[in-house]
């Protein structure tokens, strides 16, 4: 079972965060076996060359009394030699390899040949992530609205989104195109990330003896903390790695992530992705997507079929956890935690079946604005590219398209006005807003066939 440090060293003011592991103080509190440390650790010598005691324990993120055991051992095999030290202890030994050292690092390079933080046990993944689920956010109406200021929503709408966040589990997003779904879901995922606290994802975890890395630096957004935590002086490192009742490093602390998809997506994304080289395994999309936000965008357009998707989908979202296959054929369970969004502005009907939308706790639909609603987002964006308000403007839009032919889309108003400000600017005129140049920019803008 996962141990974990005092909630009351780790909490700020207005943050949500969940208990933080802590740092092992032996090999078995670790969840790693003296074995699989030894070759860790000749792996790590036979690539990085010889190092020092405490560059070693801060390569493998543990505690240097978890490593001195494995050290010692392959030191008592004749794997390895101290070829210096000071009167800082062990800790300060540097170690190299021996010719017979390195003999079994290649052995051990054969078999896998990953590098870096030693993993965390999957059970210990499985707990943490459970403890820092999505539905652990506190979403209030006053945050909630505060992170989607930027948005122009009607109540209603406003309404069914904040249930469905607070829910965290899977929210299906659909209407005509232009009218703010994918903005919406872009907004919630914003809102995740910075108002749903910080959580804690391991560098890789060990499953059917198998190394799966799950930190991605293009995903997790490292907190401010979590990245001082990276930068100190050997004397402080010393210090943390002697000492106890710390975190153990093993695990990052970051942002809750949001990972976005659109018709890239294909089902190979969904499974391990196997080094075949150095033989350790990339964890899918969606598991690191979890404690956060996994959006599915123009949901119908991706690679794969939608119904293949769904049957890929349909029991995870069901039971809130997913199966992953080795190269061997090894199947292991993990979890399924995150906020899944689908945006789509295709007809859900020709997309998805009674059985999966039942699946899908929320429903919502975004329909094109209203009048009021479109002219409070039409001049919002004339203010933020500096033209002057235009009734005028509005009116020709509903005379010419709107009442006749076109329906109205949010998203015209941004598109028109910065058509406007383009011939304005080729014009070499003041950027000005006019029923001519409005005129000017639809007819080049909404096409007619």
């Amino acid at each position: 079972m996962i141990r974990t440090a005092k909630q009351s060293d780790l909490e700020w003011e207005g943050a949500n965060l969940p208990e933080a592991p802590s740092a092992p103080e032996t090999l078995q509190e670790a969840g790693l076996s003296l074995g699989f440390m030894n070759d860790m650790i000749l792996r790590s010598l036979y690539t990085m060359g010889a190092m020092l005691g405490m560059d070693l324990a801060r390569l493998l993120k543990l505690p240097f009394k978890v490593i001195e055991e494995p050290l010692n051992f392959l030191k008592q095999e004749k794997c390895l030699e101290v070829t210096g030290g000071d009167l800082i202890g062990r800790v300060s030994y540097r170690y190299n390899l021996t010719d017979l050292g390195r003999k079994r690092a290649q052995d051990a390079m054969e078999l896998c040949g990953y590098v870096g933080p030693a993993p965390v046990p999957l059970e210990d993944y499985v707990e943490q992530c459970y403890r820092q689920a999505v539905t652990g956010i506190n979403c209030t109406p006053e945050a909630l609205r505060a992170a989607l200021s930027h948005l122009v929503l009607k109540d209603e709408l406003f309404n069914a989104i904040g249930p469905a966040v607070i829910s965290g589990k899977s929210v299906f997003i659909y209407g005509p195109p232009g009218n703010g779904k994918t903005s919406i879901a872009y907004a919630v995922g914003d809102f995740m990330t910075s108002a749903g606290g910080e959580i804690y994802v391991p560098y890789a975890f060990l499953a059917e003896n198998s190394i799966v890395t799950v930190f991605d630096q293009s995903i997790h957004q490292v907190s401010e903390e979590g990245a001082g935590e990276c930068i100190e002086d050997n004397e402080a490192t010393i210090r943390r790695l002697l000492n106890t009742g710390t975190v153990d490093e093993r695990w990052v602390r970051v942002r809750r992530p949001v990972v976005i998809t659109g018709g890239e997506l294909h089902l190979g994304m969904l499974d391990l992705r196997h080094n075949t080289e150095a033989n350790f395994y990339q964890a899918p999309l969606h598991v690191k997507a979890n404690g956060g936000v996994f959006l599915i965008d123009d949901f119908g357009r991706q690679l794969v079929s939608p119904k293949e998707l769904l049957n890929r989908w349909i029991l995870p979202l069901e039971n809130r956890h997913d199966y992953l296959t080795t190269a061997s054929g090894k199947k292991f369970e993990v979890p399924f935690e995150q906020l899944i969004i689908f945006s789509t502005n295709l007809d859900p009907r020709d997309l998805v079946d009674d059985a999966f939308l039942r699946r899908i706790r929320h429903k919502v639909e975004v329909n094109a604005p209203t009048r009021d609603v479109y002219e409070r987002i039409f001049n919002m964006n004339a203010k933020r590219l500096g033209m002057n308000p235009c009734p005028e403007a509005i009116d020709y839009l509903y005379e010419r398209y709107y009442s006749t032919s076109r329906s109205p889309r949010a998203s015209d108003c941004r598109d028109l006005l910065e058509i406007v400000q383009s011939i304005c600017r080729f014009r070499r005129q003041h950027v000005q807003l006019t029923r001519e140049l409005i005129a000017e920019a639809a007819a080049s803008f909404i096409c007619e066939f």
